[in-house]
């Protein structure tokens, strides 16, 4: 039955609900009207949304490098054979669904990039090996960790911009400034990723995820394999490369360069890490994975050729952030930040108001699956309220962020990609995650009052 009201409401959605993009134009549309409903000039407001539009170029390029950087090391000839060797372990086809579970969800955490490609293609490799396995379920499994923790991750969005310098307009880290109540407005990775109520909430999602899928996995004649779905598999990929046959040609093929570039990104970051928790940002998070892409890959020649392959799905990130970046300078310009914080101020307390973020953050991210980019937005008003409310400012962001990556498992923008590589559709996959989204939402609702409950103000 949930298998089929998945199917029903992808249907809907794909029928119905236009691209991602255009809601962050109607959302430009809809934010100027606010403006001008509360008597801001029209001349303010395109001023202000000008001047915005480009104060997320910096943050926009760090978002795409986490998609490239994690594409760049999924694809490594090494990488690869650790994929066969894992694929190796599962030895039933329930026992197969759950372990795709289980590492897309811990190496999600780690980084969503590589998590997306490594466990799609580790899905992909299990199928070639196991017998019986359900080919729909594996890649369902493939998809969870964008589904449950990322965002609670080293890669979360939400997180990233609040401890990174310069990932949030000015502005906006005045209103979490308070006036000092957070020095410079900036909430470190302590505050929230590693946050002990953190680290339980996605301890609990990984366990509960991955006895789901367990218990989900279709077995027997119900099972579904790639041959009965007409999807060929094929033998593993050669990604051979035709050698040097000029001169010119011998330094892309040599690892002199490559070798020299490691070391000396791994003494920066080596001297960066030591000051602690601080320095962890998007830059020498991107940083480390670049590097470990050099490494893995080699030579010159075989790193361009994975960042070429990887920077078509960059483009969603590059399109649409500057136009979130606008919709933020129209919201700080009028106070709507004031006026929508004062309103989840109204309908909530300082116990429910994490829990209101989650949902709110759910509901939205169906709409609107910007992968955290949004946060730009909501940042002035959800901040304003929780300083309102008493509550820890770093477990509102964590709770937003559990709420985000939820929407991922009802909504398939993020998911077609890899459903390409897989050669499925998003209904073929519903079903399993919209009965994850049932399952996980009031177990998530119910972590962010029960944990939020052990947190002071405001950090």
């Amino acid at each position: 039955m949930l298998s089929r009201l998945a199917i029903a409401f992808t249907g809907f959605a794909e029928r119905w609900l236009p691209d991602a993009f255009v809601f962050a134009l109607a959302a430009t549309v809809i934010v100027f009207v606010a403006g001008l409903a509360i008597g801001t000039a029209p001349s303010d407001l395109i001023e202000s949304w000008g001047r915005g539009f480009w104060e997320l170029l910096g943050f926009t390029m760090q978002m795409a490098l986490v998609i490239v950087t994690g594409y760049v090391v999924a694809s490594a000839r090494p990488v690869k054979r650790l994929i066969g060797w894992l694929a190796s372990f599962p030895k039933s086809p329930r026992g197969a669904v759950a372990f795709v579970a289980a590492f897309a969800m811990l190496s999600s955490w780690v980084n969503w990039g590589f998590s997306l490609i490594f466990s799609a293609v580790l899905a992909r490799e299990i199928a070639r090996r196991t017998r019986g396995v359900d080919y729909r379920a594996l890649a369902a499994s493939s998809l969870l960790g964008l589904g449950s923790v990322w965002a609670q991750g080293l890669s979360g969005s939400a997180a990233l911009q609040m401890a990174t310098p310069g990932a949030l307009p000015e502005r906006v880290r005045a209103i979490i400034a308070h006036g000092g109540v957070v020095p410079d407005g900036r909430v470190g990775f302590e505050h929230t990723v590693f946050l002990w109520q953190s680290l339980c909430s996605v301890a609990v999602e990984l366990v509960l995820v991955t006895l789901i899928m367990w218990l989900a996995a279709p077995s027997g004649e119900a099972a579904r394999d790639a041959q009965s779905l007409g999807i060929p598999l094929g033998a593993p990929d050669d990604d051979a490369l035709p050698a040097p046959s000029k001169p010119g040609e011998w330094l892309e093929h040599s690892p002199l360069l490559m070798m020299l570039i490691v070391a000396l990104g791994g003494a920066y970051l080596a001297r960066t890490f030591s000051t602690g928790l601080t320095s962890l940002t998007v830059n020498t998070i991107n940083l480390t994975m670049l590097l470990l892409g050099f490494a893995l890959h080699g030579t010159p020649a075989r790193l361009m050729r994975a960042v070429r392959e990887a920077t078509p799905a960059t483009w969603g990130v590059i399109l649409q952030f500057p136009f979130y970046a606008g919709i933020a300078g129209m919201i700080a310009l009028t106070r709507l930040n004031e006026r929508i914080a004062h309103g989840f101020v109204a309908a909530s307390s300082r116990v429910t108001f994490p829990a209101l973020m989650a949902a709110y953050s759910a509901a939205l991210g169906v709409f609107v699956p910007s992968g955290g980019s949004k946060w730009v937005i909501e940042a002035p008003y959800v901040m304003q309220a929780a300083h309102e409310l008493r509550v820890h400012v770093g477990w509102v962001v964590a709770c937003y962020d559990l709420g985000e990556a939820l929407a991922n498992l009802i909504q398939p923008f993020w998911m077609l990609p890899v459903l390409a590589l897989l050669g499925l559709r998003a209904r073929d996959v519903m079903g399993y995650t919209f009965l994850v989204f049932l399952i996980l939402f009031p177990v998530v609702i119910a972590l962010t009052l029960l944990l939020g409950a052990t947190l002071p103000y405001p950090l």
